[in-house]
């Protein structure tokens, strides 16, 4: 009976030693978190080969890279920032280089252009970044009078609303408008026609 006491007792796991054990892994852990959190790498996109403008790129045209980029993150195109349908390339990459975001459109935008349209008043409340407004334009004749008004461009995006200047109520609403209608734009802006914008989706469909 006592060798049985002696070979039980002389299984027994000293606590210091679990404890110790403990300590060494916390420490590694308390390391591995801390370099963890010190680590501002980001994935980003970079060009596999030469592509030139207007070429339509996705996930599967480009490779992905880790590299430390800090404040200059937000600048480049990530697995994120990748929208569904892909990008079109607006300036020649280079193998090797990583994809600006500024260098890339939204792949449903690549037939349309951005155009600045100064108003006469503040935008309406509607009229927010991603509505869709109705351009119409209106020439003014002799004496200030106004032609009938018509509808220039139907469903054009906005993009961007400006701040009012302070010196007028009006201010300028940037819009995103086919191509085949930038001509006509320009034209009616050049000529000082009446423009307006008017909401595409009036709250008369709103339930």
């Amino acid at each position: 009976m006592a060798r049985g006491s002696e070979s039980k007792s002389g299984m027994r796991v000293d606590p210091r030693l679990l404890i110790g054990v403990g300590l060494v892994v916390a420490s590694a852990l308390g390391v591995w978190a801390l370099v963890a959190s010190l680590d501002d790498s980001r994935e980003v996109y970079v060009a596999t080969g030469t592509v030139t403008a207007g070429t339509t790129l996705d996930s599967a045209d480009l490779a992905v890279e880790r590299v430390r980029l800090g404040a200059n993150a937000e600048r480049y195109l990530t697995p994120e920032s990748l929208p569904e349908n892909g990008v079109i390339v607006t300036r020649t990459l280079f193998e090797g280089e990583l994809v600006p975001a500024s260098a890339v459109d939204d792949a449903e935008r690549a037939g349309t252009a951005t155009i600045v349209v100064p108003t006469r008043d503040a935008p309406a409340s509607e009229i927010v970044v991603g509505a869709l407004v109705d351009v119409w334009t209106a020439e003014l004749g002799e004496r200030g009078a106004v032609a009938t008004p018509e509808v220039l461009v139907e469903a054009a995006e906005v993009s961007a609303v400006g701040e009012s200047s302070g010196m007028s109520s009006g201010s300028s609403v940037e819009l995103l408008v086919p191509r085949e209608k930038v001509s006509a734009v320009l034209e009616a802006l050049a000529a000082g026609d009446v423009i307006d914008l008017v909401s595409a989706r009036p709250d008369a469909e709103q339930r």
